[in-house]
């Protein structure tokens, strides 16, 4: 029945390679289950319910990506999306976290309505491509500059504003040793390397609490309690339903959070979908992609489930690659990822006490300088596209908030495209969107 649903052979892969594909990705992915709760709880949420949030809804969202899509790509809340929602929505902007639950899913169903509707090609002619690297690149250093600071690497100075933390302290150094760890992991190419790392810094953790050097908030749990939990927090679940009325309160705030988490989630899923389709040999010779759209579908409603169950945008994960890269080819692999994500709900009391800020920093940081990479691609020779790429990515770091460095970028490419003389070539998407953020910028509406 299987094998008839996935066609194995059609393929190229079989049931057994589909299993361990599964939980490869799984493996890849889980450090979310971990730095998630950590970050949505620096916004007001409590941690133990984002977790929960977090591990079913993605359990359910790769579930229908592989029922639906049959792609073998794994789902849940998307990094940088939860920056996003954490630093600028919530503490940024000043909205309650059901507010920011209740944007999440708007966003959610007007990237559903871009996916049926088939505008999809249309939108993504409007952005200059230097544009969309710039803001992924900026994301990646955004999240790499949240964990060094969580940890203390990265402290406020008075004279200078930032300034380096003590590297003898203890989460400081436990998150030096875990970023080191976990960098020489991924450069021996070790599958599952951010998540490997996670639990070797975190019995580091244990190790440093045990000798009387603590590490933060650190606990040693208590076995097996702290293994198994059968009490499920499902109290940010619909909690989205109470924060309609602040969002509404203010129109030009909820434009503007609608417009980033749409912006955000719509090029990061096309950008790695898309990617992870042409590993799979899903995209032709003509560019096509075979069941791109239900892939998208399946996307767009899994952000309106994270934000049902109470967690930021949930989307596909590139790191769906390493169970590609074993051989997964079918939507079992991704339906044996949500399996995993849902049956880890048992063991929140245990994640939850081991993978606090200090250790989840090194996956901030390996995942800032993945996201990076992507600048190489950048035309640096245009100093108009230099320009509005550096100003992007510096300000969301000065800044503290991914949409106005976003904004900044899109503001100094139009300035910089008129005063080549070029007006006329520039889409009229960039000019709404030149005209918008500058009225952000100047007025902070």
């Amino acid at each position: 029945m299987l094998d008839n649903y996935f066609n194995y052979k059609e393929n190229g892969t079989d049931f057994k390679t589909e299993i361990i594909a599964g939980i490869t990705t799984f493996l890849a992915m889980a450090y979310i289950l971990g730095v998630n709760p950590t970050m949505l709880a620096e916004g007001g949420m409590p941690a133990t319910g984002v977790f929960f949030a977090t591990a079913i809804s993605s359990g359910i969202a790769c579930i229908i990506m592989g029922l639906v899509s049959k792609y073998p790509i794994g789902l849940a809340p998307g990094m940088g999306l939860n920056a996003l929602f954490t630093y600028t929505i919530i503490l940024g902007m000043g909205n309650t976290w059901e507010a920011a639950l209740a944007a999440v899913f708007i966003s959610s169903i007007i990237f559903l309505l871009i996916t049926i509707s088939g505008v999809r090609e249309a939108i993504l002619n409007i952005i200059p491509v230097d544009l969309k690297l710039g803001i992924g690149a900026g994301i990646g250093l955004f999240l790499a500059f949240l964990g060094l600071k969580g940890c203390g690497i990265i402290i406020a100075d008075p004279s200078t504003f930032v300034g380096m933390g003590s590297l003898t302290s203890a989460p400081a150094l436990l998150a030096l040793i875990g970023i080191f760890i976990t960098l020489i992991l991924y450069i021996r190419k070790v599958p599952a390397a951010v998540f490997f790392g996670l639990v070797i810094t975190a019995i580091l953790g244990l190790i440093f609490t045990a000798l009387g050097f603590g590490a933060g908030d650190m606990l040693m749990p208590s076995l097996p309690s702290a293994v198994i939990s059968t009490n499920i927090d499902t109290t940010l679940f619909f909690g989205f339903a109470s924060g309609f009325g602040q969002l509404f309160s203010n129109i030009p705030n909820l434009i503007m959070m609608i417009f980033s988490l749409v912006f955000v989630t719509f090029f990061d899923t096309t950008g790695t979908l898309i990617s992870l389709g042409r590993q799979c040999g899903f995209i032709d010779e003509d560019g096509k992609a075979q069941n791109i759209e239900k892939a998208f579908l399946s996307d767009a409603v899994g952000g309106i489930v994270g934000s049902i169950c109470g967690t930021s945008t949930v989307t596909a994960y590139v790191e769906s690659a390493t169970g590609i890269g074993l051989g997964g080819r079918t939507g079992l692999t991704a339906i044996v990822t949500g399996i995993l994500f849902i049956l880890s709900i048992f063991f929140a009391p245990l994640v939850l006490s081991l993978f606090t800020s200090p250790v989840t920093a090194a996956a901030l940081v390996i995942v800032g300088i993945l996201m990076i990479v992507q600048i190489k691609d950048v035309e640096w020779d245009n100093l108009v596209v230099a320009a509005s790429v550096f100003m992007t990515m510096i300000m969301m770091i000065l800044t503290y908030s991914i949409s106005l460095g976003i904004a900044w970028g899109f503001v100094i490419y139009a300035v910089g495209t008129i005063a080549t003389g070029k007006w006329k070539e520039m889409s009229w998407g960039i000019w709404v969107l030149a005209i918008v953020f500058i009225i952000y910028l100047f007025f902070g509406l």
